[in-house]
């Protein structure tokens, strides 16, 4: 039978202005024929960051402990041991800056305003598409769910050659969404406060009316799959208005100057004290920010990147009742389990109080929250309408480097808190080994190397004269 084919582009444009972007359809890949050809998929490069980090002991206990929510993907992953970025040490600044300076870039920040060199993605991205993106695509995207400020290492985690941020922070649900989607042009003098009073699908409706209907030039298969990405384009646009309601509502009730239980900008954590927050809003704000990135994604609206959950030396004072798999395993009262107030009752402490002799229930309990929620977003590109053309997810097509700032977590030693810090690695559709605990026992800029040779990048991070050694035992 004889099947339509349709460019993805032209597609794209035949949907309107808006960029709702689209799954990829039957009717946009061309089959291999006698399996001549190789399907082919994008390359891809993001970085996803998590604050204040797993302690190298904690590490050894593989899936058993605070991994334990990566297990499910723990055939798509290649975790690395042993990588230190003590090279990363700049004394007198706080090692918290030093280590989310390090990741993604193995090189020391310079001074306190930027990275020191390029990161990661952003040399894939430069090997790849030399002359920019096709159009209509975000060079790179930026996102997160963070409160702690005061240097722009702490939370953005993709950098150009200047070390300087590759894109602008989306660090709220309604701007990462219009970032996305971009804006449906309204009758309002305010613009800022009617951004989302207008469905971006609205302008679309009659396209997609024709694409989804019976007499479309799609197949059923693809029709139903159309279908089901609008619904979720809208499902996500109502999470995301409902949510700017309620902190809305919530500023409302609030004195002047306004103040959010979810405060962004130069709101959040002014004074370093830290703010009271309850497991609900900090993960119901973190799901739909990371729903949306894994969908702009999949919509190959973006290839490059980072996404953020919870700053470099986030100072957050975190209650509510933590469950996993049903099971309810901790409930989290920081500021009264510490004793103490302001920055000293935040679950920052309990990574300073770490003590491999103990059994660091707190932190314990935090780490293994940070893990569940990283693979909360890194599942959303591992299910099956994330299938590509190769029989491979998104997931396990694309590079994606997992990291934080510290080993350790106590200040007194450098080398115990700029080493072992905790990497993991997708396969970015074969090139790296997955499936395995790798101790590499290496420089962070040896290993980022060798992350940059496997995806067929000449260059390098960091100085052009040093002795290099060979990690090729992560490659496949």
């Amino acid at each position: 039978m004889k099947r339509t084919h349709l460019n993805r582009r032209t597609l794209l444009q035949g949907l309107g202005t808006v960029a709702i972007g689209l799954p990829l359809l039957e009717e946009m890949t061309v089959t291999p024929v006698l399996g001549a050809a190789k399907a082919e998929v994008p390359v891809r490069a993001f970085n996803v960051f998590f604050g204040l980090g797993i302690p190298s002991p904690l590490q050894t206990e593989g899936f058993d402990g605070v991994l334990e929510p990566l297990k499910p993907l723990r055939d798509k992953l290649l975790v690395m041991k042993n990588v230190d970025h003590v090279r990363c040490d700049m004394p007198g600044i706080n090692a918290h800056f030093d280590g989310a300076s390090a990741a993604f870039t193995a090189m020391p920040a310079e001074g306190t305003a930027k990275a020191g060199g390029p990161s990661i993605d952003q040399l894939v991205r430069q090997h790849y598409h030399p002359n920019g993106l096709p159009p209509g695509m975000i060079s790179t995207l930026i996102a997160g769910t963070f409160f702690r400020r005061s240097r722009v290492v702490r939370y953005t985690h993709s950098f150009k050659d200047d070390g300087t941020p590759a894109a602008a922070m989306q660090e709220k649900p309604r701007d990462l969404f219009s970032r996305i989607f971009g804006e449906v042009p309204t009758d309002s003098l305010d613009p800022r406060r009617q951004r989302l009073s207008r469905s971006v699908l609205d302008s679309v409706v009659r396209q997609a009316k024709h694409y989804t209907a019976p007499n479309s030039p799609l197949g059923k298969v693809s029709r139903s799959r159309l279908q089901d990405h609008l619904d979720r384009v809208r499902e996500y646009e109502q999470r995301t208005i409902e949510f700017e309601k309620k902190a809305e509502e919530r500023r409302r009730d609030l004195p002047v100057p306004p103040a959010s239980p979810l405060p962004h900008g130069n709101e959040a954590d002014p004074s370093g004290q830290g703010i009271d927050i309850t497991l609900e809003e900090l993960t119901t704000e973190w799901r739909l920010m990371a729903d949306l990135y894994a969908l702009a994604i999949a919509m190959d609206r973006c290839r490059f990147g980072s996404i953020t959950f919870l700053a470099a030396g986030e100072r957050i004072r975190l209650t509510g009742d933590y469950e996993y798999n049903g099971e309810k395993r901790f409930v989290f009262d920081d500021a009264k389990q510490l004793k103490a107030s302001g920055d000293k009752g935040c679950s920052h402490e309990w990574w300073h109080q770490f003590n491999e002799k103990k059994s660091n229930e707190q932190l314990r309990a935090h780490a293994h929250m940070k893990m569940r929620e990283v693979a909360y977003f890194l599942q959303r590109l591992d299910e099956q309408d994330a299938m590509e053309a190769n029989g491979r997810t998104i997931l396990e097509n694309s590079l994606f480097t997992i990291s934080t700032e510290s080993g350790d977590g106590r200040h007194n030693d450098v080398k115990r808190e700029l080493s072992g810090v905790f990497h993991a690695v997708t396969g970015a559709n074969g090139r790296f080994k997955t499936g395995e605990v790798v101790d590499v026992k290496a420089e962070g800029l040896d290993a980022y190397n060798e992350l940059l040779r496997g995806m067929g990048v000449e260059r390098n991070l960091g100085p052009d004269k040093r002795d290099k050694k060979s990690v090729d035992h992560i490659r496949a």
